[in-house]
């Protein structure tokens, strides 16, 4: 056992900005390739022959994913962790510990009473709010997966308190590989239990698609133990008890409601897109599912993974006092994701194809006409997300709140009239979410501009124009390229597309690094030095 715990320590070091941020989005990579080969496998079973069940398995999600979000996600992180560094950077590892131990037991009490609620109101929340526009059969089935899946916002309550802290103090190890055996739940329920579970010859489950919501549940108690793996090291005194009286919890709590129903208000978007989704032809629902889903992760790869490894830092500036090394980190940061995410942004419009074959053989042409419609929301949100970290690295949650509600209620109206009124379908719900995502960026940093003097300074805006000067080269040749190799009638596999996608990506993205070096770009300096270690130094 002491091995084991040694080994643990090892593994779970405290790790540099850059390190942690190749490390979160290595391990949010293999997450998604999980991610997309558990969407390939149900696309396989029920997409072309149970339509139906599978709109309804997403509307299941709905609801407990609703609770965990406004409850939990990643309203907790941003306000814990600034607390709970405060205690451990004055040396109070008493009142840390305090407070993450309340954390963990609120939480854990809150969501217990969430799951029970989405149990009992299961049936009328699926029929009346979520998917009304499903037949019975499908409102029947969504509701029994619904309650299946409730037992989640308690589990990943637990888990997100746990993962935070380890945050907190620069620890991704363990954080890292939760994601990734969540999908590996989910992918053991679709390849095991949806064909029974038998236990000394008695079978105990039928199977179906019912199995792979078992297999969700799962995936949650994985990840929940894995997480906890990672505390072993870090000297967590857990305590079965809520400290009321401890000044970090009653910040924490004071911090929380603003950016609780920010997050809680953003996934409103979700259910009246399922709303409107489950009104149209079968299928529709997944099909967006799916092309949210592929565009998220360019998204959770780059916009995600920077900014939760450099969110401990940017509190470290606060709390020293200095605005300018703040200022100065985040212009860094902003630079640098606007560089990677702006060609993979455009790449992933004209090889959209490409993507959703990847997910589903031979493809399909409405999952990949609203990826199409969300490519530009690659690119802003991806930068949202260190956008809405700078407020919250200064506790203020109430200003991305207001300026979120506001963007909500544009994202609604606008997915509402571009549906119903302009009768765009589904594309309809891409379209305002790529348009949502602009504003929203734009009003973010025009506030936090007045508040930092220099932060959008004028290097800052050169540098993002010759980025898409490059980018707009970039996809003159990706374009060409994607003409080049068109996908034929015989490229329904994975490996009969993804050498021609390789190809393709690849070369645009060798174009980008050329033509950002020659506009002096530094951001490809650390790129093209890598290269020319790993292809040029044993001629030397």
């Amino acid at each position: 056992m002491g091995r084991v715990r040694s080994a643990v320590t090892r593994a779970n070091q405290k790790l540099p900005i850059q390190l942690a941020a190749t490390l979160l989005a290595g391990s949010t990579l293999l997450s998604f390739l999980f991610g997309f080969f558990r969407m390939r496998l149900l696309n396989g079973t029920y997409y072309d022959s149970y339509k139906e069940g599978y709109d309804a398995y997403i509307a299941a999600f709905t609801v407990p994913d609703f609770m965990f979000f406004i409850l939990v996600s990643g309203a907790l992180s941003v306000t814990f962790i600034p607390v709970f560094n405060q205690r451990l950077g004055s040396g109070n590892k008493k009142s840390a510990w305090e407070l993450s131990t309340s954390v963990i037991n609120f939480m854990a009490l809150l969501t217990l009473a969430a799951s029970i609620l989405i149990i009992i109101f299961a049936e009328p929340l699926v029929r009346y709010v979520i998917a009304p526009g499903l037949s019975e059969s499908g409102i029947a089935l969504a509701t029994s997966m619904m309650r299946v899946i409730a037992v989640n916002p308690f589990l990943f309550a637990i888990a997100t308190v746990i993962a935070s802290i380890q945050q907190a103090v620069g620890r991704f190890t363990f954080f890292a590989l939760a994601p990734i055996l969540y999908n590996i739940g989910i992918i053991i329920g679709i390849t095991v239990f949806t064909g029974g579970i038998t236990i000394f010859g008695v079978q105990i489950f039928e199977g179906g698609i019912m199995g792979v919501a078992l297999g969700v549940v799962l995936g949650s108690i994985l990840q929940l133990i894995v997480s906890t793996v990672g505390l072993i090291g870090l000297g967590f005194d857990y305590q079965f008890k809520i400290f009321w009286r401890n000044r970090g919890f009653r910040q924490v709590l004071k911090l929380l409601p603003p950016r609780s129903i920010d997050q809680g208000m953003d996934y409103l978007v979700g259910i009246v897109e399922t709303n409107l989704a489950s009104r149209m032809s079968a299928g529709t629902l997944a099909a967006y599912n799916q092309a949210v889903a592929l565009h998220m992760a360019p998204i959770n790869l780059i916009g995600v993974a920077i900014s939760t490894a450099a969110f401990p830092k940017m509190t470290e500036r606060i709390g020293q006092g200095r605005p300018d090394l703040f200022r100065s980190d985040l212009q860094t940061i902003i630079r640098v994701i606007i560089w990677l995410s702006m060609p993979v942004a455009a790449i992933a419009f004209f090889t959209r194809g490409y993507l959703v074959n990847f997910i589903k053989n031979g493809g399909d042409a409405l999952m990949a006409g609203l990826l199409g419609s969300l490519a530009l929301a690659i690119l802003f949100r991806s930068i949202y997300f260190i956008a809405a970290r700078s407020f919250y690295a200064q506790q203020d949650t109430r200003t991305p709140l207001y300026i979120s509600l506001f963007a909500i209620a544009l994202n609604i109206g606008l997915a509402v009239w571009f549906t119903t009124q302009l009768n765009m379908g589904a594309y309809g719900l891409g379209y305002a979410q790529s348009l949502v995502a602009v504003f929203e960026v734009i009003i973010l940093f025009t506030v936090m501009n007045h508040r930092i003097k220099g932060l959008v300074s004028a290097e800052l805006l050169r540098a993002i124009m010759k980025m898409a000067i490059a980018t707009t080269i970039m996809s003159v040749i990706c374009y060409v390229m994607v003409q080049l190799f068109q996908l034929q009638n015989e490229d329904a596999s994975f490996l009969a597309t993804f050498p021609k996608f390789v190809l393709i990506a690849a070369t645009s993205m060798a174009v980008y690094l050329v033509v950002s070096r020659l506009l002096h770009l530094k951001e490809a300096d650390p790129i093209i030095h890598r290269l020319d270690q790993l292809l040029f130094a044993h001629a030397r």
